[in-house]
């Protein structure tokens, strides 16, 4: 009986996985596998809330795949090097005919899945690999020079001609042949590895499961997309389709949040600007494979190295914890420490308040973005940092620089989302709470920490005397 066997990683789904289908298609029997990897997790500042998440998805994934005859089973090692030696023992002992994972793209992933394979292939083991985080192969799509796309908007224009003609969502693999393969000495239970443990409300907040990210997705479908133009830039209210925890990780994929959305129709213009923030994810994914510095701390920018970031560990735990003294950043940053994730305008406002009114270095926000996101992705993480620091592909420019206090008058006017996570601001009017001054501030609430426009200028010195000098 053909064996196969599916390596399971950032990829806990059963719906359209590349790897799970080929592998139900490939062999009458069906083995998964997932390895834990608890000090790379460290290494790589993966939050809490995000491994716990993957803790609770697993569970979910087990069940699921028990469903179709495939026991799901464990193990834990402490690096990737070990990896390779674990595989082939797994593969040798269970008579596994081929091996099965959808790629990974950050630079140690890669080399990981490249010694797995090396590993392979000097046993004879047969192996494939599939594309499955993007939407598009890497290097599909290429400037007229043959060169990779570094703007968003010509980017985006191809992937959609692109997307017209070659676009794939793969079906749910039929049940396989029910086999039992015998315990190894590796193996553990998923409840034995060493996972972090997060607060119940937090997980009641972010559900496991991949049926949970379908209805979340099904939902958002039909109304809140609708008003997605008007909506996704206000705190305050639902208006984004939060499935970004889920795509993370793998729980859902692009492809299928894009084919949910062109049921809709291309045409309108809410349904538009949703897929262009897929596109953007898609974009950064690519920036990642065609430019392997960015996940290695570089900017893209390679210009931007000698920029003389300030170090200033007061402004640096203030911004961290929330305590700045200007409403809209705290808040944001209280919603990430409370709830794992913050809202997308807002990354950009508190990112552009650290890199460009602090003028603190871009990598300490991004660490410290990944150590509290439960949708912590490093090439969107990254993408994003650089975009807001003037740093990277697509940048934005360096003399734009989003002013706290006016962004929160016009994304949070009457200041609900700024009292739902500051309480000691409740009480200020509308007006009061952007800003609050000396004689209306609570006690328990700091002055701001910096001069707004004072700091503009700093920055704006800072990055104008850069573009001189590489002229």
């Amino acid at each position: 009986m053909s064996q196969q066997l599916v390596w399971f990683r950032n990829d806990l789904r059963i719906n359209d996985n590349p790897a799970l289908f080929h592998a139900c298609q490939a062999g009458q029997s069906v083995t998964a596998i997932y390895i834990a990897t608890p000090h790379q997790c460290q290494k790589h500042d993966e939050a809490a809330v995000k491994i716990d998440f993957w803790h609770r998805n697993l569970f979910e994934l087990k069940q699921g795949l028990a469903k179709l005859n495939t026991t799901l089973h464990f193990f834990e090692v402490n690096s990737y090097q070990q990896i390779p030696d674990l595989i082939a023992t797994i593969c040798q002992q269970w008579q596994i005919n081929q091996l099965h994972f959808n790629q990974e793209y950050q630079a140690n992933e890669q080399q990981r899945d490249q010694a797995v394979m090396e590993r392979c292939q000097k046993m004879g083991l047969s192996y494939q690999h599939y594309h499955d985080q993007l939407l598009l192969p890497p290097a599909s799509l290429r400037t007229k020079a043959g060169t990779p796309f570094k703007v968003f908007t010509p980017f985006s224009k191809h992937a959609r001609r692109y997307l017209l003609n070659s676009f794939h969502v793969y079906p749910t693999p039929d049940p396989c042949i029910k086999t039992t393969v015998n315990t190894l000495e590796q193996q553990c239970d998923l409840i034995d590895i060493s996972w972090p443990t997060v607060s119940k409300s937090l997980r009641d907040f972010w559900p496991a499961g991949e049926q949970k990210a379908i209805a979340r997705l099904a939902d958002f479908c039909q109304q809140p997309i609708r008003s997605y133009q008007n909506n996704r830039d206000l705190p305050a209210i639902a208006g984004t389709s939060r499935l970004s925890p889920y795509l993370a990780s793998g729980i859902i994929s692009i492809r299928q949040c894009w084919q949910a959305s062109e049921q809709y129709g291309e045409a309108n213009a809410d349904i538009h600007i949703w897929q262009n923030e897929l596109l953007w994810r898609e974009f950064y994914k690519h920036t990642l494979i065609d430019f392997p510095q960015v996940s290695k701390h570089k900017p893209w920018k390679i210009q931007t190295e000698r920029i003389e970031w300030r170090h200033d560990d007061e402004e640096l735990n203030a911004w961290q914890q929330g305590k700045t003294g200007f409403p809209l950043i705290d808040a944001a940053m209280r919603q990430l420490l409370t709830r794992g994730w913050m809202h997308n305008r807002l990354r950009m406002v508190v990112a552009m308040f650290l890199t460009k009114h602090l003028l603190i270095d871009w990598r300490l926000g991004e660490r410290w973005f990944m150590q509290h996101l439960i949708d912590g992705d490093l090439a969107a993480n990254n993408g994003g940092w650089q975009w807001c620091a003037s740093t990277g592909t697509d940048a934005v420019p360096y003399f734009r620089i989003f002013n706290p206090v006016t962004q929160s008058q016009r994304f949070d006017p009457n200041g609900t989302f700024i009292r739902h996570y500051l309480p000691e601001l409740a009480h200020l009017s509308d007006k009061e709470i952007h800003l609050p001054n000396v004689k209306n501030k609570p006690e328990n609430y700091p002055a701001p920490i910096v001069d707004l426009k004072v700091c503009r200028l700093r920055a704006l010195s800072v990055f104008k005397q850069l573009k001189q000098d590489v002229n």
